[in-house]
């Protein structure tokens, strides 16, 4: 049920544009997603034109999962100082410096190559982490009697503009070169600075405003747990497409039609997912999740040709739902970390990308270098390396299957508000699990 454009709207802090600003908060996230499509795309050619080992292409890569969790850190303090406004006007301007920045890598003197390209996906990745913390507590401010439900949808656009970054990279890399690849990314970001030009932005009312509390409420189990499940599902999430270019080039799939494909069929899930959330509530959702990204992942790394699409598919089904999901479940059942909470989860997420990200480099590496001493080379020690290194990123949903059993059960004991009850009940808002 969606709240009309009436003086109750106003007064609960839903400005009557929200639609356009939810438009705006989508392409905002579109730019987001394509800079790690193209980034993946064009992975292997920045190695080979800058020089960069395995490791320091993990470190460039680690730069926008750095830049992200200080973003959203910085965020969710000053969300209710500042609001969103202001912190989609400082994404605008981070994602175009990180953009020009990375075009001219190889030309900004002694900073050229490895550094300037350290310096520039760092700015893009505080960008993407600005439209994260803005974003996630503005949907749910606007749409207070779905939060779960709008999230989802609002993240249907990061694996929707991972489709079309990673579609523009097949088929047009060839054509346009790494640096024409990345200037098609200027195109969605001057359309959300139009779309948010001049706005009116919603009060924070959905969530707790009340910084001091936000940060005392950071302190409880509930929350702490879910940031630790929330490092190993965007570790699941990120470091298979991130590094799709490198694990899976030689496995005879095409490894931007398998990114496409994933995030395609994401896409399409978190459109649909209210009445699945609703049905089986986050915490079975979350479950499921992580039961189907253990056996796509096993897939992808066992299966070689035209078998590796339907991996994909499977891998795809698992990480759907992990992102949004997670960030509803704190506006939900834990509302009084406000939007620090939902931005310190983002954010520990891509932190952990920091860590694993030039790790899983390394694993690439030595499992290539063990390959050649066994006797392959070329396209079969590639595979061998791809698989070896997917084998053991395997562990990540293993844990989380263990973690979310645990919090299944949990959950089921805690009393909930049913979701009706709380959309005709606006008082019922403030108890956790009643926005589902």
């Amino acid at each position: 049920m969606y709240v009309d454009s009436t003086q109750a709207a106003a007064a609960a802090g839903i400005p009557a544009n929200r639609d356009r600003l939810f438009l705006a908060a989508c392409v905002s996230l579109v730019v987001t997603s394509m800079t790690f499509a193209i980034r993946a795309g064009i992975l292997t050619e920045l190695g080979t034109t800058f020089a960069l080992t395995g490791p320091q292409l993990g470190w460039v890569n680690s730069m926008a999962f750095l830049g992200f969790p200080i973003a959203m850190i910085i965020g969710g303090l000053l969300y209710n100082s500042i609001g969103p406004r202001n912190m989609l006007w400082t994404a605008f301007i981070c994602h175009l410096l990180g953009l020009v920045l990375t075009i001219f890598a190889g030309d900004i003197g002694p900073l050229s190559g490895f550094w300037g390209l350290m310096i520039s996906t760092f700015f893009i990745g505080f960008a993407n982490g600005a439209v994260e913390a803005a974003c996630n507590p503005m949907v749910a401010d606007m749409y207070p009697e779905k939060k779960t439900q709008m999230l989802n949808k609002f993240h249907v656009w990061f694996p929707g503009g991972i489709v079309i970054g990673s579609l523009i990279a097949n088929f047009f890399g060839d054509a346009l070169g790494w640096q024409g690849l990345i200037a098609t990314m200027f195109i969605p970001t001057f359309l959300y600075a139009f779309l948010i030009f001049g706005q009116e932005f919603p009060r924070s009312n959905a969530i707790s405003k009340d910084t001091g509390e936000n940060i005392r409420s950071l302190a409880t189990p509930l929350f702490l747990f879910i940031v630790l499940c929330m490092t190993l599902t965007a570790t699941t999430e990120f470091s298979t497409t991130q590094w799709v270019e490198k694990i899976l080039g030689a496995s005879g799939a095409s490894p931007m039609i398998v990114l496409a494909l994933v995030t395609g069929l994401m896409a399409v899930g978190r459109f649909f997912a209210g009445p699945i959330v609703h049905n089986l509530n986050p915490t079975g959702v979350l479950l499921i999740s992580a039961v189907l990204s253990t056996i796509g992942i096993y897939l992808l790394s066992t299966l070689t040709g035209g078998a590796v699409y339907f991996g994909a598919i499977v891998f795809a089904l698992g990480i759907c739902y992990f992102w949004p999901t997670m960030i509803g479940f704190v506006g939900e059942y834990i509302p009084q970390t406000g939007a620090l909470g939902m931005s310190l989860v983002g954010g520990a997420g891509m932190f952990a990308l920091v860590i694993w990200n030039p790790i899983i480099g390394g694993w690439l590496d030595d499992a290539r270098a063990t390959a050649e001493t066994a006797g392959a080379i070329g396209a079969e020690a590639d595979i061998i390396a791809g698989q070896a290194t997917l084998s053991t990123m395997m562990w990540f949903p293993i844990i989380l299957v263990v973690l979310f059993t645990g919090l299944y059960f949990y959950m089921r004991n805690r009393h909930q508000v049913p979701a009706d009850e709380a959309v005709l009940n606006p008082d019922a808002m403030s108890t956790p699990g009643s926005a589902r």
